[in-house]
């Protein structure tokens, strides 16, 4: 996959994985990843499929509407890419939070759906639920940030409380950042995912 990794100066940190959002690559967040966790390394994905020329995650078939047979295809890509991307910078696997917008929060959500702990913790911006009717692995202890919009057009108020729900009942400790910009990032947004992430490795979690 197209990606770009940058070591952090600070080895004790988790690394940062980013999910961009439609239309985005692999640098599109690493400016934010530098406010969220200054000196943290960052491995930046760019997705592997295109709509309209835009790079995405996982293919949809209309707006809201995904290809889940292709989610589930590309989740396990990711995965793996992530497996090996850990063996080629030297990055502990064990240790990794993801960062993501939008589709590539999406994306992030269903690596959290099919593999539990995969990361560490998880800050979702603007997320919808990935997958329905999965089983969902352990995500006891995980800490999960999702930023929301109550006048996000895209993504209603009932499918973030849906997605607060199925992670909660399976364990993860989620928190909850709602704003009215919309389905825009907004610095409000980002300043208090920061200080989550913050209180987390204050914490040791």
């Amino acid at each position: 996959m197209i990606h770009v990794f940058e070591q952090g100066t600070d080895v004790t940190q988790p690394t940062l994985v980013l999910f961009h959002g439609t239309g985005g690559n692999e640098r599109d967040l690493l400016p934010l990843a530098e406010l969220l966790a200054p000196g943290a390394s960052v491995l930046g994905i760019r997705g592997n499929v295109l709509e309209n020329g835009m790079p995405r995650f996982f293919r949809r078939l209309a707006e809201g509407i995904f290809d889940e047979e292709d989610l589930i295809f590309r989740t396990r890509e990711v995965k793996q890419f992530l497996e090996e991307a850990a063996a080629k910078y030297g990055f502990d696997a064990g240790n990794l939070v993801a960062v993501g917008y939008s589709n590539g929060a999406n994306i992030a959500g269903s690596l959290l759906f099919h593999y539990g702990d995969i990361f560490r913790a998880a800050v979702l911006l603007h997320p919808m639920v990935p997958l329905r009717g999965l089983a969902i692995p352990s995500l006891q202890g995980v800490p999960v940030f999702i930023g929301a919009g109550t006048n996000d057009p895209i993504i209603r108020s009932e499918e973030t409380r849906e997605l607060e729900a199925l992670l909660s009942g399976a364990g993860a400790e989620v928190t909850s950042h709602w704003g009215n910009q919309g389905h825009r990032l907004s610095a409000a947004e980002a300043e208090a995912a920061r200080a989550w992430l913050a209180g987390l490795t204050a914490s040791g979690e």
